[in-house]
């Protein structure tokens, strides 16, 4: 869809997104990276997260199943869940990395009750293991899960095999493939670059 090219030319403009093919950045995970993207930056910019929050929302159009809950994962998954719990007037809930070291002990913040049908916000897609292990959360309360909408995917063929054997769809509004498109588009890679993040991608 054109959101998505015109989504990816947003995330670079804004420096959500950085490509540095000569430098490499350093995931969370240790992965040594050429590319790097930070969507809470999209949180300062209320036309892009206004695009954002539409998109998902046409996203959720075309699902066989609509969800009751809209669930965020933590943390930068939780504002995009709000917004668009809000626009839907749907319930919204977060779901924290680990449970609360306090209170309650809670890991999933908000009610969420068993048998809902719930769908996951993520704001990044690297290799899928947050979003799963929050749609795992979910799943052991009771709720089903429809699956996982993100802003960004890098593609990597981990985090597909990671969705397909956990039976859970994911569909992101942009990603890796149409980042580099719109690079090249605007003469911001040249073809020796392009070459080096594509061989990059599929290393993995």
């Amino acid at each position: 869809m054109v959101v998505s090219y015109d989504l990816a030319r947003d995330l670079l403009d804004i420096k959500a997104v950085q490509v540095n093919p000569s430098e490499y950045f350093t995931w969370t995970s240790g992965i040594k990276s050429p590319i790097y993207c930070d969507n809470r930056l999209t949180m300062s910019y209320p036309r892009i997260r206004k695009k954002i929050t539409k998109a998902f929302m046409e996203m959720i159009d075309r699902l066989p199943e609509k969800p009751e809950v809209i669930a965020g994962c933590a943390t930068a998954g939780i504002p995009h869940a709000s917004w668009l719990a809000d626009k839907l007037d749907l319930p919204m809930v977060y779901v924290r990395s680990k449970p609360k070291g306090h209170g309650k002990g809670n890991q999933v913040e908000g009610a969420c009750t068993n048998g809902q049908k719930v769908l996951v916000i993520e704001d990044l897609i690297s290799t899928g293991g947050s979003s799963l292990e929050t749609a795992r959360v979910l799943k052991e309360q009771g709720a089903t899960v429809l699956g996982v909408h993100a802003i960004f995917s890098y593609g990597l063929e981990k985090s597909d095999q990671l969705f397909s054997r956990e039976k859970i769809t994911l569909e992101t509004i942009t990603g890796y493939d149409e980042l580099l498109d719109v690079m090249q588009a605007d003469n911001r890679l040249t073809k020796s670059e392009h070459k080096q993040l594509i061989d990059w991608r599929n290393s993995l």
